[in-house]
């Protein structure tokens, strides 16, 4: 269940004194598998997930919730040093997000590591509220006998809560993680009704999903120079839901290559994402998908702002 745009009281569960709430930040470098990492733990397709590095960019909260617990998960943007205002946004989202959680969860690679725990990212995670839990990701790619000494060397670099060798993709030490997460969440009644996935639109997601596709269907740098804007998002009479987008792009060449020959490109696109948009709303939709170009808008921060980059 998503948010809507309706301001009602919300209600919450009864709850006993022994309740766990909080907020959990996922953060790390780029394509550590941050966002599958969140989807697996919530059991729902929430984060967008492609093979491309900085798929995210804002940050986005999912729900978990229990019979005595509720955990507020952030999935956060790559942590990288900025290029462009795009990038000093999402540094900043991520950054802001570690600083507001109970407990943070800093994700490495376990084929990389130490690398990924370079003197920048400890720096960031030095700044988190409360305990941090390192996952080591993707321990099905290396060999099991690697672990341990990637576990003795991460204790030299930082005082980690826990430490927990996991394989988002493949559910694997997810029960232990969660269960960690879980034991150093605050005494705390909950915050969401049990039935809330997230406090984002489903409009939002539209959005996001539209933005996959582009980086599923489009190769290079180009999906990097794309934004969304979902400009319309109506029910109709015969119990479709009509969906107006705008896909956002620098440069006139940009545009050609989106819609393709014959429109065969953007089209593409539109197919897959109208797919993903009914089963994720679980309704029919008519997606209306138009391209346009806002020259630099990733190095602009009105146009920034404009796009709904806060």
């Amino acid at each position: 269940m998503c948010s809507d745009d309706t301001e009602t009281a919300p209600i919450l569960p009864a709850v006993s004194d022994d309740w766990r709430t909080g907020y959990v930040s996922i953060v790390g470098r780029p394509n550590v598998g941050k966002s599958t990492l969140m989807n697996a733990l919530l059991g729902e397709q929430l984060s967008i997930v492609t093979a491309k590095p900085q798929t995210t960019r804002q940050r986005i909260l999912g729900i978990l919730s229990e019979p005595g617990l509720q955990i507020v998960f952030m999935d956060t943007p790559g942590l990288l040093e900025p290029e462009y205002k795009l990038q000093e946004f999402m540094q900043r989202s991520a950054v802001r997000t570690i600083h507001e959680s109970d407990v943070t969860i800093a994700m490495v690679d376990a084929s990389r590591a130490l690398r990924d725990l370079d003197r920048d990212i400890i720096g960031h995670i030095k700044g988190s509220s409360g305990p941090v839990i390192l996952a080591i990701n993707k321990i099905d790619r290396i060999n099991k006998e690697r672990v341990l000494p990637l576990i003795e060397k991460a204790c030299q670099r930082f005082q980690f809560a826990e430490l927990i060798p996991i394989s988002a993709l493949n559910n694997d030490g997810l029960d232990e993680l969660l269960k960690a997460v879980t034991e150093r969440l605050p005494i705390a009644h909950p915050m969401y009704p049990p039935d809330t996935l997230t406090d984002q639109p489903e409009r939002f997601f539209v959005g996001e999903i539209v933005r996959e596709h582009i980086f599923t269907t489009l190769h290079d740098e180009l999906p990097y120079a794309c934004a969304v804007t979902v400009d319309d998002f109506k029910d109709r009479e015969n119990g479709k839901t009509y969906i107006h987008a705008t896909i956002v792009v620098e440069k006139t060449s940009q545009k050609g290559i989106i819609i393709g020959s014959k429109g065969h490109t953007l089209k593409r696109i539109g197919t897959g994402a109208k797919v993903s948009i009914e089963t994720f709303l679980g309704r029919p939709v008519y997606l209306d998908l138009w391209v346009k170009v806002l020259p630099t808008w990733r190095k602009r921060e009105n146009d920034l702002k404009r796009l709904g980059y806060q």
